[in-house]
C-alpha cells in the first residue's frame, strides 16, 4: 500500500465514524459558537507555516486537539475537511500533502488526545487542575509527539530534511501546541466553559469528598 493510499484509509475511518454519529445534531439552532469558526479559520495558518516562510525545517503546529476539546471528536473530524481544503489552497500543497496534513496534523493527534483524555478522566481525580493540565497540556503534547513519530515511521522524513532534525522539530511543535492549548483551555474553563464540549461543571466542580459517581467513599 502506497503512502497516499494509507493516508486515504486512515482519513476515511474517522470520517465514517463521525458521519455515523451525526454530531451536527448537538449544534443548537443558533449555530456553533463563533470561537469554533475562528479556530477553524486559524488552523490553515498553523498547518501551512513551513510553506509560508519557505523553510522546510519549520514544523507546523496542529491545533486539532483544541478543536476536538471545543467541538468534541466527531464534529472535529468533519471540521478538519474544510481546514485541509483551505490549507491546500493557501499553502499551495498538492492533494497528497493536504491529505497527509489532515491525517497527521489533524485526525491522528485529535484521536490520540481523545484516548489520552479518556484515560485521564477514568483514572485521575475529577479536578479542574487535572482537566487543564492533564487534558489541555500533557495529552496535547503526547499526542503531537506520538503522531509525529508514527508519521515518520510509516512515511519517513520530509524530503530535504534529516529524520532526527524533523523529530526534534515535531517534539518542539508538540510542546508549542501544548502550551497554546493548555492556556486557552484554562481561560475557557474560567470564563466560557460552554465553549468546551469536553468539559462539564457537574464532573469537575464536585463538592469536597465527592465524585461524579455519587457520595464520597
Amino acid at each position: 500500500m502506497g503512502a497516499m493510499e494509507l493516508d486515504l484509509v486512515l482519513a476515511a475511518l474517522p470520517l465514517a465514524v463521525a458521519l455515523w454519529l451525526r454530531p451536527w445534531r448537538l449544534v443548537g439552532p443558533a449555530g456553533p459558537p463563533w470561537v469554533w469558526l475562528v479556530w477553524c479559520a486559524l488552523m490553515p495558518v498553523l498547518w501551512g507555516t513551513d510553506r509560508y516562510v519557505a523553510m522546510v525545517v519549520v514544523q507546523p503546529l496542529s491545533g486539532a486537539v483544541m478543536l476536538m476539546m471545543m467541538m468534541g471528536w466527531p464534529l472535529a473530524m468533519l471540521a478538519l475537511l474544510p481546514v485541509a481544503a483551505l490549507t491546500w489552497a493557501m499553502a499551495g500543497l498538492d492533494a497528497a500533502e493536504a491529505l497527509h496534513r489532515m491525517v497527521w496534523l489533524g485526525q491522528i493527534p485529535a484521536t490520540l488526545a481523545l484516548l489520552l483524555g479518556a484515560a485521564v478522566r477514568r483514572w485521575l481525580p475529577h479536578q479542574l487542575f487535572v482537566y487543564i493540565l492533564g487534558r489541555g497540556f500533557v495529552a496535547t503534547a503526547l499526542s503531537g509527539v506520538l503522531a509525529g513519530a508514527l508519521s515518520m515511521a510509516l512515511h519517513g522524513a520530509t524530503p530535504g530534511l534529516d529524520a532526527d532534525e524533523q523529530m526534534i522539530g515535531r517534539w518542539l511543535a508538540a510542546w508549542g501546541d501544548a502550551f497554546l492549548v493548555g492556556m486557552l483551555v484554562a481561560i475557557f474553563v474560567a470564563f466560557r466553559p460552554h465553549w468546551l464540549a469536553t468539559y462539564s461543571d457537574r464532573l469537575y466542580l464536585q463538592p469536597p469528598g465527592h465524585d461524579s459517581d455519587g457520595p464520597a467513599r
